[in-house]
Formats: structure tokens, sequence, C-alpha cells
């Protein structure tokens, strides 16, 4: 399908070539980028902030694989089935966890270093949802960290990949055939490539990232809008599964008025047998689930949020006291200084935690080898719908999504290539300028729409809650259109871009939760609280239309 809308930016005023183009920095993108040069292929990676600020280096957990004594693909494959809650793709998980440990060990050859015990063997922890030990961590709690320096490391010692920072992807671009050809972006600063730009590509792989900054309190950094999945429906491709967004149930706590990236208190803390309690320091999941602490993060999530609604509280407590310093210390190091830095000591007192939003299960929809709806258009990480992930993702299947994935895009890629089906692209110079331009919020816009989202659309969904939501968001897009037509429309500039990335995934999200009329893995709805495998045992897949309507149509059973 060829560009129907784009954001109203100004004309490129600078291009540049390559073979493929990615489109961020985190775990996913660089493997791309790595595996593509490893072959000869040229290539630029774009990132909207350096190159190490992406959500990999924010992951606390760790990476799982079935590298354990004892553990096979297969009990990986079970436990990340269930999680799904019944919409994962079996033939998605298979690949992911029989690819996985060989993933790990190549990650490991390109220079990230696993905590290891005294006989060097890696040492693995549980997480919730996982029967068995099979989390690989670094850095004690640092895993996103120390994977993000090593994948970083590798890119800068490549003096033929080419790095663009401070930038933010646009739209892509596409020939007469509606094949990917590139994308224009905007760079952020000053010199030969400041301003709006256009890169032109054989290929275009987007590893952007997730969209938590759509609601108000989200363990992801700033830079997550939602750029890739808006970029995608205005291109044309498919997403799917938006409605599940996994609040992660132990976000500390910083009060009612916070806003923003929220502090995450990893899941590997339940691992090591922290307990979560009540004011009265009660064990409230004991009881609830088989695995207590360790059942999956949609169930916990949802009893932290019944608890806090039957106490009338604001917020839980996990404790972890009985650890004593020298675990938190050793263990926990990040963890412990963030909740210190906050005037908590979780040596001495428990941590005050609530969920948030956190991961986006579903994005934009992608084959076994990463490739989305639209020929020559690739995505990979947070910001695709492989269908491993189901209704609710399994804890630290994430990172190893990102990297086997990537993997395959590589392997397609260069496949291609040496098959002769990567030519150089021209752009369709008279499709772009046919295409709709996107009206652009104003830069306020953001926080009505991360509060409209909160409110109506976070961990409790309704048809009323949700009917406010798209309300409020449709008024704002209406207002948009309206200071268009009164020649006083929002400048062209990141912060408004931002904003309209975001009411675009916004808008779709809700769509999605709005007409998933059930309750399953993160999706919970008060007015529809059971599983119904009968109608809804199915992906809903979102598009945009050329009349700029957003449709969400119910995958055939």
């Amino acid at each position: 399908m060829p560009v129907n809308h784009r954001l109203t930016a100004p004309a490129p005023g600078w291009t540049t070539t390559t073979d493929v183009v990615v489109v961020g920095s985190g775990v996913a993108g660089l493997t791309v980028a790595l595996n593509v040069r490893k072959a000869g292929l040229r290539a630029v990676v774009v990132t909207k902030a350096m190159l190490d600020d992406g959500s990999t280096r924010w992951a606390q957990g760790g990476i799982a694989a079935a590298l354990g004594e004892g553990d096979t693909p297969e009990q990986h494959l079970d436990d990340t089935l269930v999680a799904g809650a019944g919409l994962c793709d079996e033939d998605a998980v298979r690949t992911l966890v029989t690819e996985g440990p060989d993933s790990v060990h190549r990650l490991i050859a390109t220079g990230a270093a696993f905590d290891r015990g005294e006989d060097g063997e890696i040492l693995l922890t549980r997480e919730g949802g996982h029967h068995r030990r099979r989390i690989a961590h670094a850095g004690g709690d640092a895993t996103g960290a120390e994977i993000s320096r090593a994948l970083v490391a590798a890119v800068r010692s490549d003096p033929g990949l080419e790095l663009i920072e401070h930038a933010l992807v646009l739209d892509l671009l596409t020939d007469a055939d509606g094949h990917a050809a590139g994308l224009t972006l905007h760079v952020m600063g000053e010199g030969q490539r400041d301003g709006v730009g256009a890169i032109r590509a054989r290929a275009v792989v987007l590893a952007t990232g997730g969209m938590g900054q759509v609601f108000s309190a989200t363990t992801n950094p700033a830079v997550s809008t939602g750029d890739g999945v808006a970029l995608a429906l205005r291109a044309g491709a498919e997403v799917t599964d938006l409605e599940f967004v996994q609040f992660h149930p132990t976000v500390l706590w910083l009060g009612p008025e916070a806003q923003g990236q929220q502090p995450l208190v990893s899941e590997a803390v339940r691992g090591e047998g922290a307990h979560l309690v009540d004011a009265a320091g009660t064990r409230f999941m004991v009881g609830q689930h088989e695995l207590a602490e360790l059942a999956p993060r949609d169930i916990v999530a949802k009893a932290i949020t019944r608890q806090m609604q039957l106490q009338g509280a604001e917020h839980v407590y996990l404790d972890g006291r009985h650890f004593g310093a020298e675990m938190w210390e050793q263990r926990f190091p990040t963890i412990l200084a963030s909740c210190r830095a906050h005037g908590i000591d979780p040596v001495t007192e428990p941590i005050p935690v609530a969920p948030a939003a956190h991961y986006a299960s579903g994005g934009i929809r992608t084959d076994l080898h990463g490739r989305t709806t639209v020929p020559g258009l690739y995505a990979c990480g947070e910001v695709a719908c492989t269908g491993v992930h189901g209704a609710n993702r399994l804890a630290s299947n994430s990172l190893l999504e990102g990297l086997v994935f990537a993997e395959r895009i590589a392997a397609d890629l260069v496949g291609r290539h040496r098959a002769g089906e990567l030519p150089e692209r021209a752009v369709d110079v008279a499709a772009a300028r046919a295409a709709h331009p996107v009206p652009l919020p104003a830069p306020e816009a953001r926080a009505e729409i991360q509060r409209l989202m909160s409110r109506g659309a976070g961990v409790l969904r309704s048809a009323a809650s949700m009917a406010d939501t798209a309300a409020g968001l449709t008024l704002l897009a209406e207002q948009a259109y309206a200071h268009v037509s009164e020649e006083k429309p929002a400048d062209p500039r990141v912060e408004t871009w931002e904003a309209a990335n975001l009411l675009l995934v916004a808008t779709a999200l809700v769509a999605a939760a709005a007409q998933r009329a059930e309750t399953r893995g993160c999706h919970w709805r008060e007015d529809f609280p059971e599983r119904d495998d009968v109608s809804w045992r199915r992906h809903l897949i979102t598009t945009l239309t050329a009349s700029g309507d957003l449709v969400s149509t119910p995958e055939e059973q």
C-alpha cells in the first residue's frame, strides 16, 4: 500500500544513501546493524538520543534462555505460552526458545559479560511465570546496561557503520511499487545534517522501542513515544495486539503527582524471595496463584490493583528486608541506589510500589523474518509484534526476542541481497507529495493524552472509561485540524511531531481495547471480567485507511 499520510514537515534539505537504514539503538537495532555489516552491506543507524539512550539499557532483570542444567527450550516454550494467555504464535515462540541460547552465546562473544559463579558458569535467577532459573543477568541488576555497552562498543569499532544521533524519524519513503525506499528524519543540532533530511535505502528496519510515554507513569524513557508504530500506520502497515500493554507490577511509587519515567524495581527482586505486602504486612499474593509473587505479571498487577482498591491505598509494598545489606549491595546495587536516592532504604524498610506502564506486547505485525506487510519494511524489538508475547509478555523474554529476531532480519536481508532481491530504489516523489499531511497537535497535548490514557485505558478498563478516553483524543485531533483551517497550525518540531505520534498510537490502542470485549492477559475489562476463547482467541489487526480512519479487524479464526 502506498504511503497515504505524512507528518507535516519541511521538505528534506539533505539526502544520503545506504543499503540498510536501522532506526533504533537498542539490542534489536544494533544487532541488525552489526550483522548486516559483517556481510558487507552498508548500514546507517538512526537513534533519537545518544546511541546508548534506548530502552535496552534500562532493563534490570536479565535475558531469559534455557541455559541451565535440566532446563530445555520446551520448558521455556511452555512457560511463554501460559503467560501469553492463548494468543502466542507457537511457531514464533518455538523459534525464540530454540534459537535463543545460541543467540545469547553470540552476544557474549560480542563482548557482553554476564554474572558468573565461582565455577565460571553463568548465574541464573527466576522471575514471574518461569518454573526454572533461566534468567541470565549482568552487574547484578544492570543487564540492559551491560548489553548496551557491549553492542555500542562493537558498533563504534566499525568505521563503516554510519551513526546519526539525536534524530527523530518522520515517515517512510517508498518507490512506485510501494516498496520501502528509505525514510525522512529530523536531526536535532548543527552541522551538515541539521534539520529535516532523507536517507535512501534498499530496506528499512524499525527498532524504535515502545510507546510507554502514552501514559502518565511508565518505566520507559522519555524517547518512547510510539514513533515506529505511528510511522508504520501512516505507511499503510498492519499493527496488531495494541491493547495488550503490560503494566509492571513493582514500580517505585514516588507520589500521586509523579509523571514520566519512574524507577523500576526488577521482578528479579521477587525472584530472589522478596514478598508483596499491604500496609499491615500481609502477603496478599499467597493463595491467589501457585507461584504467589512469581505469578505472571498481569496476574500480579491485577492483584496489586485490587488490593489498592479494597484498602483505598495508593500503593503496596515490596519487602526484601530479610535479604540483608550484603545481598542488596551485591545483587541489586542499581535498585538499592535508586531507592536510596528517593529516600527509601530497602535494607531497613519495605519499598512502596505500584503498577506502571512497562511494555507493549503488540506492535507492527511481522512474520518470522521480521518482515512487515509493507515490502522492504522490517521491524524488531518492542515496536514489533512477532507473536511471541501473545496477551502478556513473559518476564525477560523481551531482550531475547530483540536479539533472536534481529539476527533473523539480518539473515533475511543478506540472503535477499545475495540473490539480487535488494536493488537500489528510486523514491516515488509524486506519491510522497500527494500524501495527506497530518496536522500537528500543540506540544501541550502530550500531557493531556497521558492524562486521558492513564485515567481510562490503564490497568482497569471499561466501555465507559474508554469511550471517555476516545472522545478526549478525538477532541485533540479536531483541535489540530481546526488550527490548520484557521491558519494557526502548530510549528513542525520535535515536540509537535511526538505529540502527533502519541495521539495516533493512543487512538489506535483505545480502538482495539474497546473492541476486545473480554479480559485476557494484561487487557483487563471490568465490564467483561472473563476470558472468552470462543469469540476472542484471535488477534485484532489495526490499519489506518486512506481517509484517515483507524480500523481494527478481528483476525479470522
